[in-house]
């Protein structure tokens, strides 16, 4: 009796390890073949789509995750692989806006400012992947952030009817490098809590047209 309860309560500290683990190998396998390290091999798309995250550091100093998404939707348009770029971040207060933060760094690193289109209510990759489809009328687009991130967005967009691709900025090592995919291992899971419960945008409102 004790063997039999012994391998139940084994069973049930497994189970949330093998949901971790499982989730996060479907998202791998159903984005494979979508992610691209080098700019000349990305195909063409309309539109590119720049995921955001905050300017700067809680310690101090440019977050380098924020630019090296900078630099990389650069080099993504000056090589002509994008025409236009919807920058989709959070906008939750008048003292932080992502959209035109990364605006004004795109303007400034030289893509022209009627080439940019803004998504302010992007506040999860889930709304931002499913507002670029019913509210800026996109079927396909180049997703610009982290490998990790651009492989959970991919499969996202995947179930919502946008066909997209990812280029990947430059990812950090080290300990910052691991909080970051630590948390990601986990959103993961989220996703397919998300999918299950059909969970929609905080904001959907007026369609926008990328001309």
């Amino acid at each position: 009796m004790k063997r039999k309860w012994r391998k139940r309560i084994l069973a049930l500290l497994a189970l949330p390890f093998a949901v971790v683990l499982l989730s996060n190998l479907i998202i791998e396998w159903g984005t494979s073949g979508k992610l691209y390290d080098d700019v000349t091999a990305v195909p063409y798309n309309k539109v590119g789509i720049v995921l955001g995250t905050a300017r700067h550091r809680t310690e101090g100093g440019i977050n380098p995750y924020y630019q090296n998404r900078i630099d990389a939707t650069v080099d993504l348009f000056n090589a002509g692989k994008i025409s236009f770029v919807l920058v989709s971040g959070d906008n939750g207060s008048i003292y932080y806006n992502e959209p035109d933060t990364i605006k004004k760094d795109l303007i400034e690193a030289g893509i022209p400012q009627e080439r940019i289109f803004l998504d302010y209510a992007g506040f999860r990759t889930l709304d931002s992947m499913m507002r670029a489809k019913t509210v800026f009328g996109l079927d396909s687009a180049t997703i610009i952030s982290q490998e990790f991130h651009n492989e959970r967005a991919i499969f996202i967009a995947g179930f919502k009817g946008l066909d997209a691709i990812g280029y990947n900025a430059e990812d950090l090592s080290g300990r910052q490098g691991l909080k970051v995919q630590t948390r990601e291992v986990f959103a993961r899971v989220k996703v397919f809590v998300d999918l299950l419960l059909n969970t929609q945008p905080k904001y959907l409102g007026e369609g926008v047209r990328i001309e």
